[in-house]
């Protein structure tokens, strides 16, 4: 066999190869309240949208959750149910609206779409676990029970005669999966902030908390635990390092027509410095606009009655930005 014939076979066997598995791929299908039929991979359920990946397209499909009538898939799914349940298990319409779920050691679960909150297609290799945005500088993996996700963000401001403000925010969260709603948080985060002085702030956090509603429109969740903060500074400060009680809540209401807002505050009470007290606070409102466009404004607060620089208690970030999405 010449070396010809055998590039040829070698090249015949990959395309072979990767046709095979784009319709193994191909394991899902969705029916539409319309009609539709939509063959594909189901990526995930977040925020009352499906994310489906199909053959003919380059790219994924956003289809709204309340537009689905039945849902059939081959694959095993994280699924989340609005009384807190937990399940990993594969999905069958039964009729329209109802869904059974085959779990592990064959247990069935019958439900409806609509008590479904969550759900992100589980595959048995790491890297199909995977996922990264280069947009939001954000990492996620998700196992069977638990997400892991990283975060990253930096914002450098400049004016006529005023020092240039740098601020760098990064974290790396892990939260597991309890039943009813309850969950299991871990999480590191790093902040360097020119107009506080803060060279770095390191903080380990390890808590629980608990869904007080989850929905496919919303969710609040309340969260407490204890921290770790250590600190460096730029004017001379001495170093800190200091133990923390925490609290904290969080609102996402992603369904309300055109809107969505996201919500968050955390309160830190220091258990070794008498009478230190940290706050962050976020908040940030999205409006879509015809055509994939979009308006979105937002607040980030840290609040520390000890500073390291005096009158300095706080620092935050507005933004206002227009931006396109595919």
């Amino acid at each position: 066999m010449n070396r010809q014939h055998l590039w040829l076979r070698l090249l015949l066997g990959c395309l072979f190869f990767n046709c095979v598995s784009q319709l193994n791929a191909q394991h899902d299908s969705l029916v539409l309240k319309n009609g539709n039929v939509i063959v594909g991979e189901i990526k995930s359920m977040d925020k009352a949208v499906v994310k489906m990946e199909t053959a003919y397209s380059k790219s994924d499909f956003s289809i709204e959750w309340s537009g689905i009538k039945e849902i059939y898939s081959k694959g095993p799914f994280m699924v989340t149910l609005s009384d807190g349940r937990k399940i990993n298990g594969i999905l069958q319409s039964t009729a329209a609206d109802k869904l059974l779920i085959i779990g592990e050691n064959e247990q069935k679960i019958e439900t409806s779409l609509s008590d479904i909150v969550f759900l992100k297609g589980l595959k048995e290799d790491f890297w199909s676990r995977l996922s990264a945005s280069t947009i939001n500088s954000a990492i996620g993996y998700t196992a069977n029970k638990s997400m892991l996700d990283f975060y990253y963000t930096m914002v450098n401001s400049s004016q006529d005669n005023i020092a240039t403000t740098k601020r760098t925010d990064a974290s790396i969260n892990y939260k597991y999966s309890l039943p009813k709603d309850w969950f299991l948080a871990a999480s590191m985060t790093f902040l360097s902030n020119t107009e506080q002085a803060l060279d770095l702030r390191s903080m380990g956090k390890i808590g629980a908390g608990n869904y007080i509603v989850h929905t496919n429109r919303s969710y609040w969740a309340l969260s407490g635990g204890f921290s770790y903060n250590n600190e460096t500074f730029t004017n001379g400060t001495e170093n800190r390092n200091s133990t923390e009680a925490y609290a904290g809540t969080e609102l996402n209401l992603f369904d309300i027509g055109d809107l969505s807002l996201f919500n968050s505050i955390y309160v830190y009470p220091s258990l070794t410095e008498s009478g230190r007290l940290r706050t962050d606070f976020k908040i940030d409102i999205k409006y879509n606009l015809p055509h994939d466009f979009y308006l979105k404004t937002g607040l980030t607060l840290n609040y520390d009655n000890k500073p390291a620089v005096a009158g300095k208690e706080s620092d935050y970030v507005l933004f206002f930005t227009i931006g396109w999405q595919w």
